[in-house]
């Protein structure tokens, strides 16, 4: 794939992000309906959930009718271009549901099978209604906030600022604090935000040294992991003993060593 049709996949990301971020901000405001709960009760879905991702497909089965399409909230489609396109519509549901304003929408357009380890992300958007940031990215050409590039962090002399999430299954909840324990021992201290792709686009920011996460799906990470490697850093999606594969980003010598200490529950 050329870097042109990268560039153009990304400003496509990014107009619609940025027009799904406007209606999930006007449905928060207009008040949260929970339409259902998925994996337990603290795993919800709201009305707006659906009703952006069914904006967000509509939007590009316009500008590109024959791509497939992964979202979190509908039935996934296969297209005839190899390219299909991974979507959260609304990232950090539960921030979202109780007016936490850490939530974005999330889009990637990524070359292959939609399947993390097999796929080559070309292009990715990263909207945060709250705050009005839009986080973009296309292979080759960079990350960038605005018109700002973006940069990871090259060392963390006081420590790792890290940040990390946990799963919504209870019984997952001791392995993920016991992992955090490990963890600490390079950490400055943590942030639990609660939208994966925030902090990502976070690290790929300098704003975080590096993020850490069991479990996480292809939608709350495929636009951006593409942000943190287009901004110098690694990213890494291992799988563990637990069967939910984990997933490191940062500066290289920050994901090497949050890698090295958890290397043997990988």
């Amino acid at each position: 794939m050329t870097g042109g049709l990268a560039q153009e996949l990304a400003d496509i990301a990014s107009q619609i992000a940025r027009e799904a971020g406007d209606l999930a901000r006007t449905r928060r405001a207009e008040g949260v309906h929970l339409a259902a709960t998925k994996s337990s009760l603290a795993d919800i879905v709201t009305d707006a959930d659906r009703e952006v991702e069914a904006l967000i497909r509509e939007l590009l089965q316009t500008a590109r009718p024959d791509d497939g399409f992964l979202g979190e909230e509908s039935d996934a489609a296969e297209g005839d271009t190899g390219i299909t396109w991974v979507v959260d519509p609304i990232d950090g549901t539960v921030n979202y549901a109780y007016g936490i304003p850490s939530y974005a929408v999330s889009i990637a357009a990524v070359e292959g099978p939609a399947r993390p380890g097999e796929w080559v992300a070309l292009a990715g958007a990263v909207f945060a209604p709250a705050s009005g940031e839009l986080f973009t990215a296309a292979r080759g050409h960079g990350a960038w906030l605005g018109d700002q590039r973006l940069s990871v962090t090259t060392e963390a002399p006081a420590g790792a600022l890290l940040a990390t999430g946990f799963g919504y299954d209870p019984a997952t909840h001791d392995g993920d604090l016991a992992t955090v324990r490990r963890v600490m021992t390079i950490a400055r201290d943590l942030r639990r935000a609660g939208a994966a792709s925030l902090d990502l686009a976070f690290v790929a920011a300098g704003r975080l040294d590096g993020y850490f996460e069991r479990g996480l799906k292809p939608w709350d990470h495929a636009a951006g992991a593409l942000l943190v490697s287009e901004a110098g850093g690694l990213v890494s999606l291992v799988d563990t003993a637990s069967a939910r594969p984990m997933l490191i980003a940062g500066g290289t010598e920050v994901h090497n060593r949050v890698a090295e200490i958890l290397q043997d529950e990988t």
